[in-house]
């Protein structure tokens, strides 16, 4: 017997789609290596807008810091505990703005703790900016687009 996933609210997708970003926690990362390969990994998000745009902490000797200087184009997957899926396809670029960088800095202990101040060389924050967001509700192989704002 096929599932029967929970219908999709339209006028909800906004807020289901932050509710799987609150219970999942940790999205898988992909971006792609210079030889064309897709490259996945867990990231922690160290802020998420209402907009979707999603900030990304990382050490500048990590793989990704280099896949992401050659191809920006980015997309971080979302699946809940319920199975509920968000997908963020968008572009990642170095954040530069000194207040966005203080402000993040200052809500986060850990990148205090291992880092010990933003002027830390290996620190780069990623700002990734959606440009597509689509939410699906379990198993239901049905995307639906995400409204912005």
């Amino acid at each position: 017997m096929k599932p029967r996933p929970e219908p999709v609210d339209p006028e909800r997708l906004h807020e289901l789609a932050h509710a799987v970003i609150r219970e999942a926690k940790f999205p898988m990362l992909a971006t792609v290596d210079p030889g064309g390969q897709p490259r996945v990994r867990p990231v922690s998000p160290v802020r998420v807008d209402a907009d979707f745009t999603v900030f990304v902490a990382n050490l500048a000797v990590y793989r990704k810091t280099r896949e992401i200087a050659a191809n920006p184009r980015v997309e971080l997957a979302y699946l809940s505990p319920g199975h509920d899926q968000l997908r963020i396809t968008g572009t990642a670029t170095v954040e530069s703005d000194p207040g966005t960088i203080a402000g993040i800095w200052e809500k986060n202990p850990l990148l205090r703790q291992y880092l010990g101040s933003p002027d830390n060389p290996q620190f780069v924050l990623y700002r990734i900016d959606p440009l597509q967001v689509r939410f699906m509700r379990e198993w239901a192989l049905d995307y639906h687009e995400v409204p912005r704002s």
